[in-house]
């Protein structure tokens, strides 16, 4: 295996919030590290988008809420303030045919609807808390669940159309999927892992509770800062990664690096298209072929003014009757201009995706119009971002498993190959498929390595022949005393480390 190239303890392949964060903690705990990003920025699936006024909006992951303290930390560490989502108003709920206001915890629905939702919801979130965040694939029903899609259990439990269309928006959501894409252990896995079902939907005191000042990417940003153009190298696309029982070779875009780790950062679909020499074990490779991305369609309406807060409007709607699944006020923390986002999720995206640019706007500002009113027809700004054709990301929000995938390749996830490691927020417990869950896979990881160097440390100063102890007094003898032998020299150090990048 070729020796020459950038060399390093580490080598970190994705610059998203897990690989950042894991370079982050490496760097802290003394070891070298470089960072490889195909991109031309970094951030991974946050990214921020500035109009023509100057005002920042996010095209990625944006929203934060309680339970969520790693990200919140890493933020706060870096000087990144959080400010609450709008949510004064009346919300929407399109059902039926009807676009109905509501500010209460009807969701806008029909009592019966309600009522089975009720039910559902609390067998959910009692399924979900017998799922071990760390092995799911141990769970007591495990097989069983496993079985079958979420979208039969729906078929089973709720009879009702807008009970089922309830559900199909949430999964839509939530997943950006549709529900017999996903197994109901991996449904009660990340309801569990995102604090319960209702705190995954809500606002106050749920997943999209606060947003970031300035954009989530500046979080990244910040962090990306501190490591710094040595550590970091964009637009280095990883093809291929070799390894020995001496350490790795990561061939990329841009060179060689040689470390004595690496950690893949990246959604399980993209780590499966690197060359890995000798190639992965089949149940990490088998799981990397079943662990597709959601597909979503984000899209930004800015308009002068938020006007829908003058009708009495939080800017949040949920829609059962249009392509748009949800709707949210994404105004800058100031209240104007008025920035509306929308979602095009699952099947939705997909069949978005087929037609022109043009006729797609068009598709999305008539759901606008259709809840919010006419002045929603002509923004001053549009833009929209199709995550399933980014090449380096391939869809969002995250990779979702179907039904057999936890119980046969669970363990892969997150087990190392050798001397490869896995991080990313599909391989989180608790915060799964949100920024939170990319920041714990992060420091997850980077303990992880930290302590395998470690080990590998302790075992090369083991294996060195030990130093002479100091001259002792010979017994008295009536023979003259022969001069000693010299014992062994010790060789010298182990291999040192250093905070810097080296270059042969």
């Amino acid at each position: 295996m070729p020796r020459e190239g950038v060399e390093v303890d580490v080598a970190v392949v994705g610059a998203g919030l897990a690989g950042l964060t894991a370079a982050w903690q490496l760097m802290s705990a003394g070891q070298s590290v470089i960072v490889l990003e195909a991109r031309d920025r970094v951030g991974g699936r946050v990214v921020n988008h500035t109009f023509a006024d100057g005002t920042v909006a996010d095209l990625g992951g944006q929203w934060v809420g309680p339970g969520q303290d790693r990200i919140l930390a890493l933020a706060e560490a870096h000087g990144v303030a959080t400010f609450p989502t709008h949510d004064d108003g009346e919300h929407l709920t399109a059902v039926g045919g009807k676009v109905v206001r509501y500010t209460d915890r009807t969701l806008g629905l029909p009592k019966a609807a309600l009522a089975e939702i009720g039910l559902a919801s609390a067998m959910l979130d009692r399924m979900a808390r017998a799922v071990p965040l760390e092995a799911p694939w141990k769970a007591d029903k495990a097989e069983r669940w496993d079985g079958e899609t979420f979208g039969s259990w729906i078929r089973r439990a709720v009879h009702s159309a807008a009970g089922r269309g309830f559900y199909q928006t949430a999964t839509e959501a939530v997943f950006a999927a549709e529900p017999d894409e996903i197994s109901l252990l991996h449904f009660l896995f990340y309801t569990a892992a995102g604090g319960g079902f209702e705190r995954l939907l809500a606002t106050a005191d749920g997943a999209q509770q606060d947003r970031f000042v300035g954009g989530a990417a500046t979080v990244a940003e910040r962090v990306a800062e501190v490591l710094g153009p040595t550590v970091l190298r964009l637009g280095c696309a990883v093809r291929r990664i070799e390894q020995d029982e001496g350490g790795v070779v990561v061939v990329h875009d841009g060179g060689v690096v040689v470390a004595r780790r690496a950690v893949v950062a990246v959604p399980p679909a993209l780590a499966g298209r690197i060359d890995y020499r000798p190639p992965l074990p089949g149940d990490r490779d088998q799981l990397t072929q079943q662990v597709p991305m959601g597909a979503v369609i984000k899209c930004l309406a800015r308009y002068d003014e938020p006007f829908w807060r003058a009708d009495g409007l939080s800017g949040q709607a949920a829609s059962m009757d249009h392509a748009v699944s949800v709707v949210f006020d994404s105004s800058p923390p100031e209240g104007t201009p008025g920035v509306l986002v929308a979602f095009l999720e699952g099947d939705h995206a997909r069949r978005a995706a087929r037609i022109a640019p043009s006729a797609r706007r068009a598709l999305v500002l008539e759901c606008l119009v259709d809840l919010f009113g006419d002045r929603a027809r002509a923004p001053a700004e549009w833009v929209e971002l199709d995550w399933c054709q980014e090449p380096w990301t391939r869809g969002c929000y995250g990779g979702h498993l179907a039904p057999g995938v936890w119980t046969r390749y669970g363990p892969s996830l997150r087990e190392p190959c050798g001397r490869i490691h896995w991080a990313g927020t599909e391989t989180a417990g608790v915060g799964n498929g949100y920024m939170d869950g990319a920041v714990r896979s992060g420091e997850r990881v980077a303990a992880e390595v930290t302590a395998a160097l470690a080990d590998e440390q302790a075992a090369a100063e083991a294996a060195l022949p030990t130093e002479p102890g100091p001259p002792t007094e010979p017994a008295p003898s009536t023979l003259p005393a022969e001069p000693a032998e010299p014992g062994p020299l010790g060789s010298g150090d182990g291999p040192g480390r250093g905070d810097g990048v080296r270059d042969p």
